[in-house]
This record gives structure tokens, C-alpha cells and sequence, in this order.
């Protein structure tokens, strides 16, 4: 079983721009978390797609397993996830960075963000870099990765983070996905 991280969108009913989440499930393959994606996103009616999608093993010098909730492996470091908001100037949008590390604590991983290219460039006076809704970092606006997992996940699997020398960096798969485009390859 794998920890995955999927960036869905979709144009909800209503809506005059595409809408964007992050959905964190587990699975063997992606294609088996579609129902919990719809389930996660009723609003989207079935009509959504995938942006962009990493099978999590490795985050830093950390990889990342899923072991069953049974076999309770406590991890002094947890895997957090962050929405960084910015701006540029002169540009109409808000633009977001998503970044997963892992940290004892969010307060480590708030200072983890703060160190990225993009807090550093996206923002100026005015229009300062954030984290999600805020002006200035605020730590509500990250969350602990097991704690945002739909409960079936969360109640069947922990995620075991070890410290590690030989880490190969995820695929990022990034580009428009149809997700029935994900049953017809074998």
C-alpha cells in the first residue's frame, strides 16, 4: 500500500473558473482511490480530473511506508502538508505552491516553508507570501497528513516515517489526467 497525493479539479456547478483540492489517500494503484475522491468532493458531481498526482515514498531524507494501524509504530515525525498562497506583481492571481516535509512539529515545518523559492519570491509588500487564507504564516493553515486521511484510510494504516541515506525522489506526475483514462491503460 502507498500514501498518494492527488491534485483533483474540477468546475463545480455555479462556478465561472476551475476549482483545485488536494486529496491524500491510499492505495495500491491510483485508479483505486477514484470513488473516495468523488466521495471526498461531492460538489464536483463525478465530473473531476486530475492536475497532477505522486505515489508518496520519499519526502527529504525521509521514506515514508503504510503499515496497518495494528502494528502501532510511532514516528517522532509526522508528514505535513502546506498550501503556500503568493503573488506577483502587476498579476491578477493568487498562486499557490503545495508542499509536503516532514517535521516533529508544525512549527518546524512552518519555518520549512519559509525557506522555499517560492515564499521567498512570491509576495511583496502589500501582498506578502502565505500560508492558505492568511497574511503571515499561521500554523492552522498546515495540517498533519494522517489527519486529514478520509477515516477508512486512518483507521486501517499509519504512515511509518524513517530516516534514510538512499532516497530516490518521487515521480510527479503533473499534467491534465482524465480519470477514465486511468481504467483503460493495464
Amino acid at each position: 500500500m502507498y500514501l498518494f497525493m492527488v491534485l483533483i479539479g474540477c468546475t463545480p456547478k455555479g462556478r465561472h473558473t476551475e476549482q483545485h483540492d488536494v486529496f491524500f489517500g491510499i492505495a495500491t494503484e491510483l485508479k483505486e482511490l477514484i470513488d473516495d475522491i468523488n466521495i471526498f468532493w461531492p460538489e464536483a458531481e463525478g465530473k473531476i480530473h486530475i492536475d497532477a498526482w505522486r505515489k508518496i515514498t520519499t519526502v527529504d531524507e525521509y521514506n515514508i511506508t503504510v503499515l496497518p494501524r495494528e502494528n502501532q509504530t510511532p514516528s517522532e515525525n509526522k508528514l505535513f502538508f502546506l498550501n503556500l498562497g503568493g503573488y506577483k506583481p502587476g498579476e491578477f492571481e493568487e498562486y499557490h505552491y503545495k508542499k509536503i516535509c516532514v517535521a516533529p512539529t508544525q512549527a518546524e515545518a512552518v519555518k520549512t516553508a519559509k525557506t522555499t523559492t517560492f515564499y521567498k519570491h512570491c509576495g511583496f509588500k502589500g501582498a506578502e507570501s502565505h500560508i492558505d487564507d492568511k497574511y503571515g504564516v499561521d500554523v492552522d493553515d498546515i495540517y498533519n497528513v494522517e489527519d486529514i486521511l478520509p477515516e477508512k484510510f486512518k483507521s486501517k494504516y499509519q504512515l511509518v516515517i524513517t530516516k534514510t541515506t538512499a532516497t530516490t525522489p518521487d515521480t510527479e506526475h503533473i499534467g491534465y489526467l482524465k480519470v477514465s483514462t486511468l481504467f483503460k491503460k493495464q
